[in-house]
């Protein structure tokens, strides 16, 4: 006899679960609060439809924050599992110059949700939309709100993918933590991830400079170090290459009130070489000099906007500087304007299947556990994989349990 399982959300994680998911062994419903599944995907592939990533396994598998808790999930279910997944329903990609997989051009994300909806139709998954799940009634049915009508629910199996917090317009408001706590569920407060960066620029710099790229930098906080570009902005620094430091920003902040990163703004020469070359040219004004090592206008600004006059002029400090200028941070973007969130369900609440230890058959899967990772593919790789390892996990227990 079929088992039945509620997916209460419908993002990457829940989508790809119900595709693992063996129609033979189990029936399917998937329950959102919106009117149409899948939101947030689509909003988050207007600003660049990356999938996923094409470096080496364990690199990738290392973007994680923590990255043990995730390695099973993307080893059962790799970035090049997910490329072949995709092209098996119909989605052409190719490697982008930033070795991030996206997408063949003419290929939108309506496309590629509307390619995963087909295959769940055929595999006779239900879709039930505007239905917000609201915690449990007195008989640990699950509660549902369908436009002010109450539905109690019972499922053999419960797996949530409600998201984490940010971007509420979609849907993703973590109000379903409130339910969780009544169940004794730890929850680790929300906090912004790959998000702006807020530092008090000087007024007249970042007048002349907002809005502006810092191209072909490092930058450093805590002993890693990203390499790409930063935006400016009046509110702070924006970009991949701050992005990826948010744990080690937010780490700081947390502990300390502020932060502190380091620009690298020549990172193809060594400390020794450009002290040479500011050495050789003392004669030379110091514009002249930083013009032989080939600093743009913007990154001269921004030397002179950190340091003090007597320290622009000086070589060993400036030499130094423009290998690792400190930018001090002040806070992080507010959650709403951040791409994702850390926080949510604390990690050992889970087993190494994602079912919650206090809730027998009820399962918890993609942003709203505690862990943290990148922009560029890493997020939704992740989604997608821990979707599969629990698809497959299911089916294997109960096809043994069938038979």
């Amino acid at each position: 006899m079929k088992k039945s399982i509620a997916i209460i959300g419908s993002g990457p994680a829940a989508l790809m679960l119900a595709a693992t998911l063996d129609e033979k062994l189990f029936n399917v419903t998937l329950y959102e609060r919106n009117f149409a599944p899948a939101r947030k995907f689509l909003v988050a592939g207007d600003g660049g439809f990356n999938l996923t990533h094409s470096e080496t396994l364990e690199v990738f598998i290392s973007r994680y924050t923590p990255s043990t808790y995730l390695e099973k999930c993307i080893r059962s279910f790799t970035n090049q599992d997910l490329q072949n997944w995709l092209k098996h329903i119909g989605i052409e990609t190719y490697v982008g110059s930033s070795k991030r997989i996206f997408p063949v051009k003419e290929i939108k994300p309506i496309h590629v949700l509307n390619n995963i909806l087909d295959l769940l139709k055929r595999k006779n998954a239900q879709f039930k939309m505007k239905h917000e799940w609201k915690g449990w009634n007195n008989k640990n049915e699950l509660l549902f709100y369908n436009e002010s009508n109450e539905l109690s629910i019972h499922s053999d199996i419960v797996v949530f993918a409600l998201g984490g917090a940010s971007w509420s317009k979609t849907g993703s408001d973590g109000e379903w933590t409130n339910y969780l706590k009544t169940r004794d569920i730890e929850i680790v407060p929300f906090q912004p991830s790959n998000c702006a960066f807020q530092i008090d620029w000087d007024k007249n710099f970042i007048l002349s400079y907002e809005g502006q790229p810092l191209k072909n930098i490092a930058v450093h906080c805590n002993g890693k170090e990203k390499k790409g570009e930063v935006v400016l902005t009046q509110f702070g620094i924006e970009g991949g290459a701050v992005y990826a430091l948010s744990p080690e920003v937010r780490q700081q902040l947390n502990e300390r009130g502020r932060a502190t990163i380091f620009i690298d703004l020549k990172p193809t020469m060594t400390l020794s070489e450009i002290e040479n070359k500011v050495t050789s040219n003392a004669h030379r004004t110091i514009s002249k000099t930083l013009d032989s090592i080939k600093l743009n206008k913007l990154q001269i600004a921004l030397l002179r906007s950190v340091l003090s006059k007597e320290d622009f002029t000086d070589t060993n400090i400036l030499s130094k500087s423009i290998k690792q200028l400190p930018i001090q941070v002040s806070g992080m973007a507010p959650i709403d304007e951040a791409i994702s969130t850390v926080g949510g369900i604390s990690l050992p609440e889970t087993d190494e299947h994602f079912q919650l230890k206090k809730l027998p058959h009820h399962y918890a899967i993609g942003e709203m556990l505690n862990w943290d990772a990148p922009t560029g593919g890493y997020l939704l790789q992740a989604c997608f994989s821990m979707g599969y390892y629990l698809g497959a996990k299911l089916n294997d227990e109960f096809d043994i349990a069938d038979k």
